[in-house]
């Protein structure tokens, strides 16, 4: 889930230090983002108007390393981003004041353990090497992946390597799996290189994309993100009766075609003010943030990245999508 665009680090920490001084310098509220189907659509409310139209006052900012905006909201310099739940709970167990405000989606296909064309079954990654980026979705989706066919990590051997990388590996026959998103999954089918024998489809729910907060901005400026859930709201009933449309709109921004675009928005289940309902509160759904949260910090404390799972009722403020829904 992380960008098709590279830049150095280094480089992203100094735009990040600009746009932190720019932010106190206006009166919008900065919202990150970065290239994630679900977030990308950000781009069609702004096309659309949704944002003035609702009175959101929120200055959308593009992060070419979806990894450096996560960091830029732990450290105070955006006000809000789009991020996944996995990279959310590690900054609030260290008591990073944040809020999930809203969900935006869940990975429905765009996630993938892609296998060499000679696999065929699960039986036949034993002993094999799995090319992903460790502590990330990616590898969290294969651990998931081999414990529902009676597998563990043990079973195989986790290579550590960027996604890009990893995908280079089995699209080059260096490994026989990697743990991939879009558009690489499209890359390595594309090169009759692999096929997918497991994907975020099959594991409804692991992975929620959300929108985060710093509690004292969500404080300050409530009716901007109340505004804000509302122009998601209204771009996920466009998106949904214009997919076509959509995709021409959001391309542009990750320099792909409508037509590649729109294969990846169909791997993205976007949440609209009712799954919101489900996922922001308790409840027996595997779309909840309640369970969600349990699974993923289960996953964080067995890679050592957290040493506890977070109580939902202290960072889940269900009201502003509650609000917005009215």
């Amino acid at each position: 889930m992380n960008t098709l665009k590279k830049v150095v680090v280094a480089a992203g920490f100094v735009l990040c230090g600009q746009l932190g001084l720019m932010a106190k310098a206006s009166a919008d509220i900065t919202l990150g983002l970065s290239d994630w189907p679900g977030w990308v659509a950000w781009y069609v409310a702004q096309h659309n108007g949704y944002l003035t139209k609702y009175g959101a006052h929120v200055r959308l900012v593009w992060f070419p390393s979806y990894m450096t905006s996560v960091e830029a909201l732990s450290a105070g310099r955006i006000d809000a981003n789009c991020q996944a739940l996995i990279d959310s709970i590690a900054p609030i167990t260290k008591k990073v004041p944040l809020k999930v405000i809203l969900v935006t989606d869940n990975s429905a296909g765009n996630d993938a353990l892609m296998v060499s064309n000679k696999i065929h079954g699960f039986a036949g990654l034993k002993g094999k090497s799995i090319a992903v980026e460790m502590n990330s979705i990616e590898e969290y989706l294969d651990v998931t992946a081999l414990q529902a066919h009676h597998m563990s990590a043990s079973d195989v051997h986790f290579v550590n390597m960027s996604t890009g990388n990893a995908a280079a590996a089995l699209i080059t026959g260096r490994v026989a799996a990697a743990g991939v998103w879009n558009p690489w999954i499209q890359r390595i089918e594309a090169r009759k290189a692999g096929h997918a024998l497991f994907t975020s489809a099959q594991a409804p729910g692991l992975i929620p994309d959300v929108v985060v907060a710093r509690t004292s901005v969500l404080a300050a400026h409530r009716k901007d993100f109340v505004a804000l859930a509302k122009a998601w709201f209204a771009t996920v009933r466009f998106i949904k009766a214009h997919p076509r449309k959509a995709a021409a709109i959001m391309a542009p921004h990750v320099d792909l075609t409508a037509k590649v675009y729109a294969a990846s928005l169909s791997g993205t289940k976007l949440f609209g003010a009712r799954l919101n309902k489900i996922a922001m509160n308790p409840g027996r759904s595997h779309m909840s943030l309640y369970n969600s949260t349990v699974a993923t910090s289960r996953f964080l404390q067995q890679v050592k990245m957290v040493d506890t799972s977070p109580n939902p009722r202290t960072f889940i403020d269900a009201s502003v999508a509650g609000q917005a829904a009215r």
